[in-house]
């Protein structure tokens, strides 16, 4: 059979678990390749113009980069049984979740892999060194792990993973696990038996750093054996061939945790627009870097300061585009559960600078809004 795409990436990469995820329940014809050193030199770096994962290389020589991307170019290819459901409240919690998982469980994904390292140093080294150079000796691979995982294990205080907020990360992240837990024991999938852009959205955390790891991946066993199944239900290929849930339904197994997003995740995403609005002024006609400073944060108890991601408005584009696109009909449910679950503040905002991703590159650009 031929093959149709190839994946550069890892098993312990964070987007590439979502991406293969993706790919395996569409049952598309790949195959997966690590990010060697080599694979960085010779094809990852000419091709994307940034040493990043995952990069989805096509037979007929296109490359893709980002795992929304990646998804939403392969959706465009097979939009049989799209992971994007037609209800206005299901696609809006689809797109909500995709981005709570890619950034805002981030947090608990980097502290449970780097904050507990001395109780499976040798796993993760292992895992580093093995991508860099597959054909080295353990002992050469452990080394090896040491040196390119040093920028990962330096990032967590940049993103607020501290002395002072690790157990409320921890406490905030187990509380998650509990509601995951309850909605999994009832529901195969978040919006009912098929997979949406919302479970791809929490794979990605959920399977490669807390699934994998020995020391988060115990915790789910025992703590949440329901999302520990929907984890393998994910990455499991033949499963999730039913339907979304009828009439537009959001389950109520659900609410709890959209209640946890829209408390701590939603005012950081404004606040993110915010600081977007306002670097844009200042700095008009240029690209907007990857960060933008830090600014004040909350995740349940933990109160600290992070870097703003300026990647965060870019993601967040796609449900307000969908929210502001809606019909008032169709918009009234869905201003139901907004508030509801407490997250309407920010979508009556505007984003006074629309930001568009530059492929290859780790910055934004400014652009014209479009029209809705």
């Amino acid at each position: 059979m031929s093959i149709d795409y190839t994946l550069y990436g890892a098993d312990h990469s964070y987007y590439t678990g979502k991406v293969r995820s993706y790919l395996i329940w569409k049952e598309l014809s790949y195959r997966e390749l690590p990010a060697t050193r080599e694979v960085y030199k010779s094809f990852i770096l000419p091709r994307v113009g940034a040493a990043i994962v995952p990069v989805l290389h096509t037979a007929d020589d296109e490359v893709v980069q980002d795992s929304t991307d990646i998804i939403d170019f392969l959706e465009s290819r097979h939009p049989n049984s799209s992971v994007y459901p037609a209800g206005p409240r299901q696609r809006l919690v689809a797109l909500l979740l995709e981005q709570f998982g890619d950034e805002w469980l981030l947090l608990p994904a980097m502290h449970y892999r780097w904050s507990v390292l001395d109780h499976q140093y040798d796993f993760i080294m292992r895992e580093f060194g093995r991508l860099s150079d597959p054909d080295a000796t353990l002992e050469e691979q452990l080394r090896l792990g040491e040196e390119v995982s040093r920028p990962f294990r330096g990032s967590i205080t940049a993103l607020g993973i501290n002395d002072a907020t690790a157990d409320g990360i921890e406490q905030c992240y187990l509380g998650m696990l509990d509601q995951l837990n309850s909605h999994f024991t009832r529901y195969p999938y978040l919006l009912g038996d098929q997979p949406s852009i919302g479970d791809f959205g929490l794979i990605g955390p959920l399977y490669a750093h807390l699934g994998r790891d020995p020391v988060p991946a115990r915790l789910m066993q025992e703590r949440a054996p329901a999302v520990w199944d929907w984890v393998q239900r994910m990455n499991q290929p033949g499963t999730g061939k039913g339907d979304f849930l009828p009439d537009d339904e959001i389950p109520e197994t659900l609410v709890p945790l959209l209640q946890t997003l829209a408390r701590d995740f939603l005012p950081d995403v404004a606040s993110v627009i915010a600081r977007t609005a306002a670097w844009c002024a200042e700095h008009p006609g240029q690209d907007v870097p990857r960060y933008l400073g830090k600014h004040a944060f909350q995740f349940g108890a933990a109160r600290g300061e992070r870097i703003v991601p300026s990647f965060s408005q870019w993601m967040f584009q796609r449900a307000w585009l969908h929210y502001h696109g809606l019909g008032a009909l169709e918009r009234e449910p869905v201003d139901e559960l907004l508030a509801r679950i407490g997250g309407e503040d920010v979508f009556s905002q505007a984003i006074p600078q629309w930001l568009e991703r530059v492929p290859g590159q780790l910055e934004l650009r400014p652009v014209n809004q479009p029209q809705v």
